[in-house]
C-alpha cells in the first residue's frame, strides 16, 4: 500500500475517531458548547454513515472480479468510503 493510499484512508478513520470522541464526550455531559465542533460532528456523522452507505453499490460494481466478497467490500466501503474502492481499483 502506497503512502498516498494510507494518507487517503487515514481521513475517514480520523472522522470515525472524531465521531467516537464526540459521542463519548456527549455521554459524559461534556459536549462542546461552541457551534462549530457540533456542526462538524453532525456533518461527519452524515458523511460517514449516509454517504459511505450510498457508495456501496458503486463499490460492489468496482469490486467485481476481485478476491473480496461482497460483504467485505460493503464493510470496507462503509469504513473508508470512496477512498477504499477507488484506491483498490487503481491498485487492481
Amino acid at each position: 500500500m502506497t503512502a498516498r493510499v494510507v494518507a487517503l484512508r487515514a481521513i475517514p478513520v480520523l472522522g470515525w475517531l472524531y465521531l467516537g470522541a464526540g459521542a463519548l464526550a456527549a455521554a459524559a455531559g461534556r459536549a462542546p458548547l461552541a457551534r462549530l465542533p457540533r456542526v462538524l460532528w453532525w456533518a461527519d456523522l452524515f458523511l460517514s454513515i449516509v454517504v459511505h452507505a450510498a457508495q456501496i453499490p458503486a463499490a460492489l460494481r468496482a469490486g467485481r472480479g476481485s478476491d473480496r466478497t461482497a460483504f467485505e467490500i460493503a464493510v470496507l466501503t462503509q469504513i473508508f468510503g470512496l477512498t477504499y474502492w477507488a484506491t483498490e481499483e487503481v491498485r487492481g
